[in-house]
């Protein structure tokens, strides 16, 4: 049973989420509880298409690309703690609430994301979450947000 994973790494992220490069932004998810908590690990290389643009000469990853490495950290955690592990699971933005950027997150860093599900639970569609990311222990963002959870069905 998949509720008895403490961790994801590439290839299970791939049977979980329909995320593909260049927009699969967590790169394993370790410390997984069921379906309530779970802390992903998204390394920042400087080889990611958006750093052609943010900035060029000062790369910085776009704050809205560590909210949805956040959320894809949280679909991780649902997908293994509700047991959808190789299904057609799909996950939608329904809002992003408190949303902060603290600090500059460059390549090199190792960014970290910690969610909880703050609201949910399994068969449910919607859930909400609170997401911390951070680098070196220091806050680089935090959100609340919410999603609605789909299986496609053939």
């Amino acid at each position: 049973m998949t509720t008895e994973l403490k961790s994801a790494d590439i290839h299970l992220i791939q049977r979980i989420l329909p995320h593909r490069y260049p927009f699969l932004l967590v790169d394993k998810v370790v410390e997984i509880d069921g379906y309530s908590s779970a802390c992903g690990i998204k390394n920042v290389t400087m080889n990611e298409p958006h750093f052609q643009g943010h900035f060029p000469g000062t790369p910085i990853m776009p704050g809205v690309t560590i909210v949805e490495a956040m959320a894809q950290t949280a679909g991780v955690m649902l997908g293994v703690g509700m047991d959808m592990i190789d299904t057609e699971l799909l996950i939608y933005f329904m809002n992003i609430d408190k949303c902060k950027f603290r600090r500059k997150v460059i390549p090199g860093d190792v960014l970290k994301m910690r969610v909880e599900t703050t609201r949910g639970k399994p068969g449910g569609k919607i859930f909400k979450f609170k997401g911390v990311a951070t680098v070196d222990g220091e806050t680089a963002a935090e959100a609340e947000f919410s999603a609605m959870v789909d299986v496609q069905k053939d």
